[in-house]
């Protein structure tokens, strides 16, 4: 009964449905507020008509968007469980976690919440005949908002606070050794399924930590993904080195694009060269985070960018630490490229994808539960 429990509740299916609604707005908002604060912007309280300037108006743009996550991932994991009727009680319980500093755990919490309750009022609230056009418009959403809010505001609000700050408190006492072993970890967890399931929880976990101050998670994870593009590349440089063939030429013609994408923080462009020999990208790619996350965590203090996205644009905003964050990227772009130009076979002349022996050790792998995001 448990495990249909869990099964039926699917509390991981519809946490990254949301968040999958939420990295286009982190993307979108986070190069927004990396541009402006990289020409020298700072986020503004309010901007006042006259007496803000263009990058202070794109900082604060960005870092007001930034601030609504709690409200996005409770309505996304809202209308993930309920559908239309429960966008409305995700967004002002999302709104009710904000307002009373739960931060992004509380909306996640939220997000079930109001989820449920939609549901709930959906299937047992009876009306009359000529009412039930109403439900979905307005009596499940006026409702569910109002419970689930209040639930927000007077029960959730004090526990997730209670323990967002012991995790603050924590995650800012960890020492040097500390700091490497846990930049390590996250940095190999963020790029292992290349934006699947893995690299989305992680992502959500260093979300919650930045909305707490502490940056040196996301920030670990976003140079990671913006490095492993760049050190398939510079895989190819190192084969060259050792007169090896890596690469077929349609893979040549992936990098050409993959590259660049991973320089702005696209990790994606890299995965059809991935899944030709899918057990030896991921060794490489693995080694490479964990080598930049541990380099990271530990020389930047377990501090990091403001901005949860943008690629080398995040460097200036890491203020006096942008060269360790730079010296993160060179050493997964380093580690990433030499350990694959070495572990990888040498690939025929005319080869076109995966050579018979890949396939045959590839053969018992099940790609089924690897998701790859939009």
């Amino acid at each position: 009964m448990d495990n249909s429990f869990w099964k039926k509740a699917n509390f991981k299916g519809h946490l990254l449905t949301a968040i999958s609604y939420l990295i286009p707005i982190v993307c979108g908002a986070g190069f927004i507020i990396a541009i402006g604060m990289a020409f020298g912007g700072k986020s503004q309280d309010a901007l006042v008509m006259g007496k803000f300037t263009f990058t202070q108006a794109l900082a604060t743009l960005g870092g007001k968007a930034l601030g609504m996550l709690p409200m996005i991932i409770a309505t996304g994991i809202a209308f993930s469980i309920a559908g239309k009727p429960g966008i409305a009680p995700g967004f002002v319980t999302g709104l009710a976690a904000i307002s009373i500093s739960a931060g992004f755990i509380g909306g996640i919490i939220g997000g079930y919440i109001a989820g449920w309750l939609s549901v709930a009022v959906l299937k047992y609230v009876k009306v009359p005949h000529w009412a039930k056009g109403l439900m979905p418009t307005l009596i499940v959403p006026f409702l569910a908002s109002i419970v689930s809010g209040l639930i927000m505001v007077y029960i959730i609000g004090a526990p997730v606070a209670v323990f967002t700050n012991w995790l603050t408190a924590f995650l800012k006492s960890m020492n040097g050794a500390s700091n490497l072993v846990f930049g390590a970890v996250l940095g190999a967890l963020s790029i292992v399924d290349f934006g699947g399931p893995i690299n989305k929880t992680a992502f959500a976990f260093a979300l919650t930590l930045q909305a707490q101050g502490i940056n040196g998670p996301v920030t670990a994870l976003q140079l990671t993904n913006t490095a492993t593009p760049i050190g398939f590349g510079f895989a190819f440089l190192v084969a060259k080195m050792i007169h090896k063939r890596i690469y077929t030429e349609e893979e040549i013609e992936t990098l050409k694009s993959a590259v660049p994408m991973g320089v702005v923080n696209i990790v994606e462009g890299s995965i059809p060269i991935v899944m030709n020999d899918l057990i030896r990208g991921i060794v490489a790619a693995g080694l490479g985070g964990l080598c930049e996350g541990a380099i990271l965590m530990t020389l930047n203090h377990g501090q990091g960018a403001t901005v949860p996205f943008g690629g080398f644009l995040m460097l200036p905003t890491m203020g006096k630490y942008w060269w360790v964050g730079l010296l993160a990227i060179a050493a997964n772009v380093f580690v990433t490229g030499v350990v694959y130009a070495l572990i990888k076979k040498n690939i025929p002349e005319g080869a076109s994808g995966k050579h018979e022996d890949d396939a045959e050790d590839e053969s018992d792998i099940d790609l089924d539960d690897i998701t790859v995001s939009d």
